[in-house]
């Protein structure tokens, strides 16, 4: 992956902490994105995300083509309030499902930097645990 290059994702914020969805066509990455945005996180880019590195952190925007535009399958295309970027603290792969009560702390490294990863989870509580990712972290206990 080189700088700027879109990547097939979707990428929502709190304030200006991102979660950078990934996984195949039809994974459901719009449908996370809509449900966190329900929660009160903000659009940074649906389909394609642009990742850059900027003062030692991974940042992610959209694509000026579809800045503020997310797919709601079955719908159709919706405008949103977009942020123009947001530094990308986490990352999850809905192509890999967990299946640990409580897994071991995992990355992926982007562009050269290391970022937390996590796998799907089945539950209501995905969405809801995410959020609370962004704004919070993980304990330390």
């Amino acid at each position: 992956m080189t700088k700027n290059q879109p990547i097939h994702a979707t990428c929502v914020a709190w304030n200006d902490r991102a979660v950078l969805i990934i996984g195949a066509s039809g994974t459901g990455k719009s449908t996370l994105g809509l449900t966190l945005i329900g929660m009160q996180c903000q659009l940074v880019a649906d389909d394609r995300v642009a990742l850059f590195v900027q003062e030692g952190r991974l940042w992610a925007r959209a694509p000026q083509t579809i800045l503020g535009l997310i797919e709601a399958r079955g719908i159709g295309i919706l405008n949103c309030d977009p942020l123009e970027k947001a530094a990308v603290t986490l990352v999850v792969d809905l192509d890999r499902e967990e299946k640990d009560r409580l897994p071991d702390r995992r990355s992926i490294t982007l562009l050269g930097l290391d970022v937390p990863l996590i796998d799907r989870v089945e539950g209501p509580h995905f969405a809801p645990a995410i959020l609370q990712l962004l704004k919070a972290g993980w304990s330390n206990r």
